[in-house]
């Protein structure tokens, strides 16, 4: 099958993605909004959840590493991550058509209407709610109390410089759902893990929202890739520095060992090689650097689980 044309294709959608490869074309609309195509957002939903789940697997090894919660949450990932795109395509339809990056999605290009959206919308809420149904009371409270978070993010581009901040509260609420599935409470290794993922988040998001400074400033959207201007790269390294102290906090206070400590320098060296060579001005050069964020995510959660392991 051929790929196609680059014209029907939402721009940073790889050209080898599985839904404009294999997926019947009827669902093609549906698996865009969901950002099926771009799997590096239910990536970097999911991470924090694994993650969460190996720091209290090293905390407390008698109660073991869940790989059934694993799956559970990598299902859940895939579900919200779809639920929030859609919710934010439902309210930035009108922005979108403006956006070079987001004019082909399929509000925007007449694919799919609002209607059809919020039915959508509930369907992957309801998938989301079935999954958070198999935890923990407590943990269940906790999924239930993001909602909040994740309903207020798409309006926050026209209310603050720093949207990307909300997209971390409400995107790592796994860091803390992950230890609360094994304790059924949570300690300060799972806020320190939270807080460091969040100032992980704004910067990764920052190097994201670089692609969209030009058009943003046009139509009036607000971002931290706008705000921090000619210093996007320098002070996006030093939220990596601030998540790279926090983890280490987290993973000190879950009482990790020397062997986490030898493998764990992997994270901290992509996260350092993407600052060191990030030109702002590049789209492809940044979208790149984005993406190796599901490889800072792996290392982390592989770091805990040998530590947990040997």
């Amino acid at each position: 099958m051929q790929d196609k044309p680059n014209s029907e294709r939402i721009a940073d959608a790889s050209a080898t993605n599985w839904v404009d490869r294999y997926a019947p074309r009827a669902i093609h609309p549906y698996a865009k909004m969901a950002r099926w195509d771009r799997p590096i957002g239910y990536w970097l939903l999911f991470w924090p959840c694994a993650i969460s789940l190996a720091l209290a697997a090293v905390a407390r090894p008698a109660t073991g590493f869940n790989f059934y919660y694993l799956g559970l949450f990598f299902l859940g990932a895939i579900a919200m991550r779809g639920a929030g795109c859609t919710l934010n395509d439902i309210v930035d339809r009108n922005i979108d058509g403006k956006v070079e990056r987001t004019r082909l999605r399929p509000i925007p290009s007449g694919q799919i209407s609002v209607p059809q959206a919020f039915v959508f919308l509930a369907a992957q809420c309801l998938v989301g709610l079935v999954i958070l149904w198999q935890f923990n009371d407590f943990t269940k409270i906790l999924g239930l109390s993001s909602i909040g978070l994740v309903i207020i993010y798409p309006f926050m581009k026209r209310i603050t410089y720093w949207p990307q901040l909300f997209l971390g509260l409400a995107f790592n609420w796994g860091a803390l759902m992950g230890w609360a599935a094994m304790f059924g409470e949570l300690h300060y290794p799972a806020y320190y893990l939270y807080a460091g993922a969040i100032l992980w988040t704004i910067a990764y998001d920052t190097i994201y929202a670089l692609q969209d400074r030009e058009d943003d400033a046009l139509i009036g959207v607000k971002s931290t890739a706008r705000l921090f201007g000619d210093y996007a790269q320098q002070i996006s390294g030093l939220f990596y520095l601030g998540a790279a102290i926090l983890w280490f906090l987290a993973a000190d206070g879950a009482g990790a060992g020397p062997v986490y400590y030898w493998v764990m320098w992997v994270a901290p060296a992509i996260l350092a090689w993407q600052i060191l060579t990030l030109k702002p001005d590049q789209t492809p050069n940044c979208l790149i650097r984005f993406k190796s964020n599901f490889w800072v995510g792996l290392s982390f959660t592989l770091a805990l689980y040998i530590e947990y392991a040997i």
